[in-house]
């Protein structure tokens, strides 16, 4: 059970993940395993599953792909977003690379998106990392670390008006977090797995 494009579309398309990537989980399990089961490929998600002349319309969207992975993190599939992560990486990155994600491949001749490139660094920042902004000073902050990995870290953060550190690492069944600067220390927990945090960097400078 997943979303349509639209009212009338039948055809199961990429952008189901976008309720996922904005907080909407009511259909999480039903999207991520349209995602990863039936729209997934070596080069990231079809456009569209449908029936062709030539078999399964194999059109893949780098764009759509890289929000099929921030909204899988957000929701909570970590193991499975970080294998789908780390394969598309390995092939399109460290493999038969382009320099920037493509618009749509056959289509289009591989049209390179500069800009949208970026959305891969949110990948690990809104859905590795979880912060979401609440505010120009503040964000809510809900780390996914991988169960292989015993800590994680993104160093010198400039956002929110400030610049800061954070760090996760695993204690036990929970996370310990840290997020500081060499001035203050904004916030030292301990957390459960999927638990959210509220950062509030004070005010303005």
């Amino acid at each position: 059970q997943t979303y349509k494009y639209y009212k009338e579309h039948r055809q199961l398309r990429h952008w189901v993940c976008l309720p996922l990537v904005v907080g909407i989980h009511g259909r999480s399990e039903g999207t991520i395993e349209a995602l990863f089961g039936r729209l997934w490929t070596e080069n990231g998600v079809h456009v569209e599953k449908k029936q062709h002349e030539c078999g399964d319309l194999q059109n893949v969207l780098g764009r759509g792909t890289l929000y099929a992975l921030r909204g899988t993190f957000i929701a909570g599939a970590t193991e499975r977003s970080l294998e789908k992560l780390q394969q598309f990486s390995r092939k399109r990155l460290l493999g038969d690379r382009v320099p920037y994600v493509v618009e749509a491949s056959p289509e289009g001749n591989m049209a390179h998106l500069s800009a949208e490139s970026a959305l891969y660094c949110r990948i690990f920042t809104e859905g590795l990392f979880g912060i979401n902004p609440t505010g120009l000073r503040s964000f809510e902050f809900t780390p996914r670390l991988p169960s292989g990995w015993g800590a994680m870290a993104l160093r010198s953060v400039k956002a929110f008006g400030g610049c800061f550190d954070i760090e996760v690492k695993r204690a036990g069944d929970t996370f310990g977090v840290r997020i500081f600067n060499e001035e203050e220390e904004f916030s030292s927990e301990i957390i459960l797995p999927g638990a959210s945090i509220s950062i509030d960097l004070g005010k303005d400078p």
